[in-house]
């Protein structure tokens, strides 16, 4: 062999030789980039090859499949029952726009190209195999109370059972049907939940923060027990009434005038929602102090799946006194999700102890063989015992004989906690109307924790009220739990 041809020779080598290392590469380190891109068609005929798995609640499926009509590729699209009512659980599978919240989490899963639903033969011939399926934590009953007493409302609610972290209910209204965007000509639609202003595809559960109001207090009130800066909910705090906020000149009006705000009891405080001693109590704690239990209770966590990931309830930190004392009842910066605020009940009512709340019992395959299992989520003590006893105490004084008395519930014990959130420029906007609450129903041996926000009810300014608009939403879906 001349030198002419050795060297074309190894050339040519090295040549087939680099394309054998590209090969490898894309097969090895960028398969699964490739075949996750949304570009990539493939995917989508497989997600959509066969009927998808389904997501269940309460023992039967809210999901379903029904063969495509006009598409050569896309055999099957997604159908759903009752798709407004279980909208904030589901999330959407669309031909179109891919997939979201639990949907979009297990896709694979649901679509069977999960490698764990494969067997060995399947995983040899790269078969797909038979999908399988979500099972949620959703009790029917309460997501049905929640969602029939939003109504019309704009708003959320969550209810938790306390002592297992179960999510019983997620609602967000206004809601959508998924169904009206699940296939490949669903552009009208699309466009119409896009452009409407209520944005009825935001899950106002999880994704929607807003000031929480009075609500807050009941987190100041943990972290000045736990403190011991007042040793019972019965202790008199020093607390002047009006209050003037530290460093100024603007004094904090109670919403009650008559009210006996005047350093009152944390029970009294509570009962009479006093505005005077949670911002005097807010301010003598301290940022760090409240902020701490504040993120003990979950704030400022920007990693809360549940498992589709919550926006981030904050408590701010760079305050001075002023606004420190603002933050004691639930304004200035502080922001909350109805998850967040069910899971402060939740930790009161569970004896102090927080389970971390999920919304998935299980992920099982074709044959009901569990892959995950979501019932052993971690806990952690937030509060002692006797600052839980306490405060669950107080807020059943709320209920019985203060603001919240549309919560009540016959033969149940009943704890709460109203709150009006303002917001807007000024404080120009009408207001929000929250409510936090437990229930327990000794002959039944049920207990849930709630949270109700009411963006928009319709209502005038002076008609807006954790008690009036809140508080009986939280009462049907604690009704619904407990019974």
């Amino acid at each position: 062999m001349n030198k002419t041809i050795r060297r074309t020779a190894v050339v040519c080598l090295l040549m087939v030789l680099a394309l054998l290392v590209r090969v490898t590469w894309v097969q090895a380190y960028q398969g699964k980039a490739l075949a996750d891109n949304e570009r990539n068609r493939r995917t989508l005929i497989d997600q959509y090859a066969q009927p998808l798995g389904d997501i269940v609640v309460g023992g039967s499926p809210v999901t379903g499949s029904a063969r495509t009509t006009g598409s050569d590729d896309l055999k099957y699209k997604r159908t759903y029952t009752d798709g407004e009512l279980y909208a904030a659980v589901t999330g959407y599978s669309s031909q179109a726009y891919r997939s979201t919240q639990l949907e979009g989490i297990y896709s694979h899963v649901l679509d069977g190209t999960d490698s764990r639903l494969k067997n060995p033969l399947d995983a040899l011939t790269g078969k797909q195999a038979a999908p399988g399926s979500v099972v949620t934590t959703i009790d029917p009953a309460v997501q049905k109370a929640a969602f029939d007493a939003l109504g019309d409302k704009k708003g959320a609610a969550v209810a938790i059972d306390p002592a297992t972290g179960r999510i019983l209910g997620m609602v967000s209204t206004p809601s959508y049907d998924p169904s009206q965007i699940s296939g490949t000509n669903d552009g009208d639609a699309w466009q119409r939940l896009n452009d409407d202003p209520d944005k009825p595809m935001v899950n106002r559960a999880l994704r929607q923060p807003l000031p929480p109001g009075s609500t807050f207090k009941l987190v100041v009130a943990a972290a000045a027990l736990e403190d011991g800066l007042y040793g019972s909910v019965d202790t008199r705090t020093r607390s002047q009434d009006p209050y003037t906020l530290p460093g100024t000149s603007t004094v904090l009006p109670n919403e009650n005038a008559s009210a006996p705000c005047e350093n009152a009891t944390i029970r009294t405080a509570l009962r009479y929602s006093c505005n005077n001693v949670f911002a005097k109590m807010a301010a003598d704690l301290g940022k760090d102090k409240v902020g701490a239990m504040a993120a003990k209770m979950g704030f400022n966590d920007a990693e809360r799946d549940v498992p589709v990931r919550a926006a981030e309830s904050f408590y701010p930190s760079d305050m001075d006194d002023a606004q420190t004392a603002l933050t004691g009842i639930g304004q200035f910066e502080v922001t909350a999700t109805p998850l967040q605020m069910a899971m402060v009940s939740s930790a009161l009512a569970n004896d102090g102890v927080l389970q971390s709340p999920h919304m998935v019992s299980e992920v099982v395959d074709a044959g009901g063989d569990t892959l995950t299992s979501y019932e052993d989520e971690p806990s952690r003590r937030i509060v002692s015992s006797s600052t839980a006893e306490q405060l669950r105490s107080a807020m059943v004084t709320v209920v019985d004989e203060g603001t919240a008395t549309n919560a009540r519930i016959a033969g149940a014990e009943v704890g709460g906690k109203t709150g009006t959130a303002q917001h807007g420029v000024d404080n120009s906007q009408t207001p929000y109307a929250w409510f936090t609450s437990y229930a327990k129903d000794a002959s039944t041996g049920k207990e849930v924790a709630v949270a109700v926000v009411v963006e928009d009810s319709g209502a005038t300014r002076s008609e807006v009220s954790g008690n009036g608009l809140a508080a009986p939403i939280a009462k049907k879906m604690m009704e619904a739990a407990v019974r």
